[in-house]
């Protein structure tokens, strides 16, 4: 692991301008840049660039963050790889720290298998050319399918040797653990407890991923056996949803074309490439996921389907069109000929004849999906009703509300339907379907689940994230939604904006004239009644505020001296200006006058500038996935504390306002849990029967309590909070 001094490094030297020019073009707009958001297709700029914050964010898809979140979203790659990349492009020397035992063992793990997949696709290279199974039957089937020996060499094809335990044998002589091996898929276990090799028999398609790594296998076999094609199952280095075949030899030519040409198999991949079409890749006969989408979206915006000619595969494959259209990618498709599929259509047509059949019979998905579905309605009114839902429902899907519009005009005339009527019904699917998005977002962020899937969202805490400072696994909530969580969640946001703003004096004569922070003062008041937060994300990320605490003070101080030798730099430079100055004496004084008010105004502007910036440097590129991601989340939002920190504000009025904030929030909490008491309450009074009269009037007594509590809570969130209690 990279040392903390290093990473320090890498934070403070990173430039969130410098770094996301290199994706987008930006324009400077006041204080901030503005420009194209990198991470989804858009005709006006949403993508902000705060270059004092060293922080960006788009404010349509919600993505950007500190120069760490940006590449490691841009990129698709892990935090310590963006870290390494940052290292590169700075020239910054890379210092590793020593691992603790559970990193060690689980990279160890990860580089053990990956160190084996590499040697097991030398080794089933090596059997194709070099043993006479190999060559006599890998060959000549690889051969027979038309394939080069140039492609063969590419896409590294080889063969397992059909006898015994070969392969197996081999690993384990060469120094390879069982266990790892059997991690990979390459060797299997039988029910009896016996080994086999799990290729046997097998050519060997390799899938490797877009950094030319080795992460899985794909056999197909050659005896007629009851699987056609087996391929390695899901481990800690392959996820068959994150990964296309053929993606590490098409990107170059996918951003080069700016299109990509999806297909379905190992073969058609190959033949294409040979033929020249060499932005190609396959989903490997599994239906489309969003991660593969989003890899395809790393490197262009237009994607082109070939569909085989059997109208059934046509209509099963369509299901997968909305997915696309949802990332807003330009979607097309290619039907083949009756019997074709790309491999044979690229062994029978030249490389030429190739590339002008694409083109030509290339046409718009939602075009292609009218001309299919409505061969088969037979002027049915049910079946065409069917298909114009269908039709709409893609449409609905199309995140850019211009490009829908041109749709629903140009599907009013193919369909013959008013243009009114489409458009009211791709408006209502729409709300559904964003509706269904944000529901599905919010009930996966309230059970603090954290995916830490390549291009997807993090929200599935893994056993380290989600574990305290014992090592005890925090629980998760219950998957039903709590009423708390938004609550809670509000608090905590107003505490990763404000945390650090200093308050007002300590009122412990230990700690005269320390200034009380936000995140201090919340957390002395959740501790008096005995609250805390009970998403378990939003814990740990207020545990980590408290514990930043100590060293923001210890570097204010340290920051205090900065402030002094700035402020008495200004102060000189402005005694020697009005002292040129012609003017009188008691002029003289009222400028000086002024000066230090202005002079204090700064001092003040700096303190605030440094605490409100701290978290986000401190938080904005932790290690920690739920921490980083809940910060950006937070500090993200289009209405910043920025307005409260102005120069011009006297810090009486910033602090007046930041408290009103903080404490609405902590009583708007209180109250939510208040709510909860008294609605337990009363199920439990419904249930006493009537000869329980004692635990009625115990519950009655309760009850009024909680409801003059709650009254007086109200009252206060009511009221305009000037100062809090000391």
């Amino acid at each position: 692991m990279i040392d903390p001094v290093t990473v320090q490094k890498i934070k403070d030297t990173a430039d969130i301008v410098d770094v996301v020019s290199d994706y987008v073009h930006l324009v400077r707009r006041g204080s901030n840049y503005m420009g194209l958001c990198p991470f989804h297709n858009e005709r006006t700029p949403s993508f902000s660039v705060n270059k004092s914050r060293n922080f960006c964010y788009c404010f349509s898809c919600h993505k950007g963050g500190s120069p760490i979140s940006f590449i490691m979203e841009k990129e698709g790659i892990s935090y310590h790889e963006a870290l390494l990349h940052l290292a590169k492009k700075y020239g910054i020397e890379v210092r590793e720290r020593e691992l603790t035992d559970e990193e060690r063992e689980r990279q160890t793990r990860r580089e053990g298998m990956m160190v084996a997949n590499e040697w097991a696709k030398n080794y089933f290279i090596g059997n194709l050319y070099e043993k006479e199974e190999g060559k006599n039957i890998g060959l000549t089937y690889i051969y027979g399918r038309h394939v080069t020996a140039e492609a063969t060499k590419a896409f590294q094809l080889g063969y397992a040797i059909d006898k015994g335990n070969d392969f197996t044998d081999a690993a384990l002589k060469k120094g390879f653990s069982l266990e790892i091996l059997k991690a990979t898929g390459l060797t299997g276990v039988s029910q009896q407890g016996s080994v086999y090799d799990r290729f046997r028999g097998r050519v060997i398609f390799p899938v490797i991923n877009t950094a030319g790594k080795t992460v899985a296998f794909g056999g197909r076999d050659l005896k007629g056996g009851p699987a056609k094609y087996i391929n390695s199952p899901e481990s800690e280095i392959y996820s068959k949803s994150r990964e296309l075949y053929g993606i590490y030899q098409a990107k170059g030519d996918m951003v080069k074309e700016n299109k990509v040409y999806l297909v379905e198999g190992y073969l058609d991949v190959i033949g294409m490439w040979q033929s020249g079409v060499r932005n190609v890749v396959a989903s490997s006969g599994t239906a489309l996921t969003d991660g593969q989408i989003v890899l395809i979206h790393r490197f262009t915006d237009n994607v082109t389907l070939i569909y085989d000619g059997d109208p059934a595969g046509i209509k099963a494959s369509l299901r997968g069109i909305d997915m696309l259209l949802a990332h807003n990618l330009n979607v097309k498709a290619v039907p083949l000929p009756d019997g074709d599929d790309p491999d044979s259509l690229a062994a029978r047509l030249s490389p030429e004849e190739l590339k002008t059949y694409l083109r030509e019979h290339e046409v718009d998905i939602i075009r292609f999906k009218i001309d299919i579905l409505l061969k088969d309605s037979k002027n049915d009114p049910q079946q065409k009703w069917s298909v114009i839902r269908s039709i709409v429902e893609s449409i609905a899907h199309i995140p850019d509300k211009i490009k829908r519009d041109v749709y629903i005009q140009d599907c009013s005339i193919l369909l013959d339907i008013k243009e009114t009527t489409l458009s009211s019904e791709v408006a209502k699917i729409r709300f559904q379907i964003v509706e269904q998005e944000k529901a599905k977002r919010r009930a996966e962020e309230i059970r603090g689940y954290t995916e830490n899937k390549e291009g997807e969202s993090s929200l599935i805490p893994t056993d380290s994230e989600n574990k305290n400072d014992a090592g005890e696994t925090r629980p998760l909530p219950d998957t039903n939604i709590s009423p708390l969580f938004p609550l809670e969640r509000e608090l905590l946001d107003n505490c990763l904006k404000y945390g650090l703003v200093g308050l007002w004096p300590s009122d412990k004569p230990e700690h005269e004239n320390e200034l009380v922070t936000v995140v201090e003062y919340i957390s002395e008041e959740l501790d008096v009644d005995g609250i805390t937060f009970t998403h378990p994300q939003y814990s740990l990320v207020f545990e980590a505020l408290k514990q930043i605490v100590p060293v923001f003070k210890r570097e204010l101080a340290e920051e205090e001296s900065v402030i002094a030798e700035l402020v008495e730099k200004k102060r000189k430079e402005e005694f020697e200006r009005i002292g040129r100055m012609n003017i009188s004496l008691s002029e003289i004084k009222r400028e000086e006058a002024k000066l230090e008010e202005c002079l204090n105004e700064f001092a003040i502007a700096e303190r605030e500038k440094f605490a409100k910036n701290y978290i986000l440097d401190k938080f904005g590129s932790h290690e920690d996935d739920v921490i980083r991601n809940q910060t950006n989340r937070a500090l993200a939002e289009k209405h910043q504390l920025s307005s409260l920190f102005t120069k011009n504000r006297p810090v009486e009025k910033i602090e007046e306002k930041v408290i009103q904030i903080i404490l609405n929030s902590l009583n708007v909490l209180k109250n939510g849990i208040i709510d909860l008491q008294l609605k337990e309450l009363m199920e439990e009074f419904k249930k006493l029967g009537e000869d329980q009269s004692e635990l009625q009037r115990e519950l009655h007594v309760k009850i009024g309590e909680i409801i003059h509590m709650r009254s007086r809570m109200a009252k206060d969130i009511g009221d305009r909070i000037i100062s809090p209690k000391r």
